[in-house]
């Protein structure tokens, strides 16, 4: 079928997590880097990869397939050698491990997605920060915080989703999903995620799973989080803030 080709940007979450998934599994695959802030997704040579102009995309074969849940299926069922944790032929957990992901991107996804923009990456894209959209999308990431901890990791310690003892392709999303409030205020990222023990010890327990790949995907986070500190620090200093000169998309 050809080498798999992985179109990505390692500022967008679900790209990071196709990009793991791969290095950890051992799979041949030629990285395309598509740089958001510059516009690439807009191109026409991306456009004809991924009309909806997205992230992440591949090409395999003939195959060309967006939407970073339905490519992580893809390749935990089309490439040989990977390890039945990561999608499970066995039926039962495979539906549990569906149905996590389906409440992944209208709960954790929106609430987190949200709640990062409207606090702190919003003039590192153009836009103006919007304190009162901020505060509803808090009130979604808490309550899909809440249910992380009392429900999809309320097993008999597990120490991952539906109480597997390994990780599963819905582990590895999600946890590049909440890698994304790291850019916060680190109290702020505190005051969010401190209350949930169980959330802390899984988003570990799967860094660790799949270490180094997840620090070396991670890194261009650390950089940009390692910026916003300071500008931060500077925004202490002077008393100005840094947000009002950043006028256009940034290249963080």
């Amino acid at each position: 079928m050809g080498k798999l080709k992985v179109y990505a940007d390692r500022m967008s979450q679900p790209s990071r997590a196709v990009l793991i998934f791969c290095r950890v599994n051992g799979i041949d695959f030629e990285e395309i880097k598509v740089d958001i802030s510059k516009g690439h997704h807009l191109t026409p040579d991306f456009t004809e990869v991924n009309p909806l102009q997205k992230v992440p995309a591949i090409v395999h074969g003939n195959l060309k397939l967006s939407e970073s849940h339905a490519i992580l299926l893809y390749l935990a069922s089309a490439f040989t050698g990977i390890a039945d944790h990561w999608y499970p032929t066995e039926l039962s957990r495979r539906a549990q491990i569906n149905s996590v992901m389906d409440w992944h991107h209208s709960n954790l996804r929106n609430g987190a997605v949200n709640y990062v923009i409207h606090t702190t990456l919003a003039p590192a894209l153009g836009r103006q920060l919007n304190p009162k959209a901020a505060i509803e999308a808090e009130k979604v990431l808490l309550s899909s915080l809440k249910a992380l901890e009392d429900f999809w990791l309320n097993g008999d310690d597990g120490g991952f989703l539906c109480d597997n003892t390994q990780p599963s392709v819905a582990d590895l999303s999600m946890v590049c999903e909440l890698m994304q409030l790291e850019v916060l205020d680190e109290r702020d990222r505190s005051r969010i995620l401190s209350p949930y023990k169980k959330v802390l010890q899984w988003i570990e327990n799967t860094r660790t799973a799949t270490n180094p790949h997840f620090e070396e995907v991670h890194n261009i986070l650390y950089r940009v989080k390692k910026k916003f500190e300071q500008q931060r620090a500077r925004t202490a200093e002077t008393g100005t803030d840094p947000s009002n000169r950043m006028g256009g998309p940034s290249k963080i």
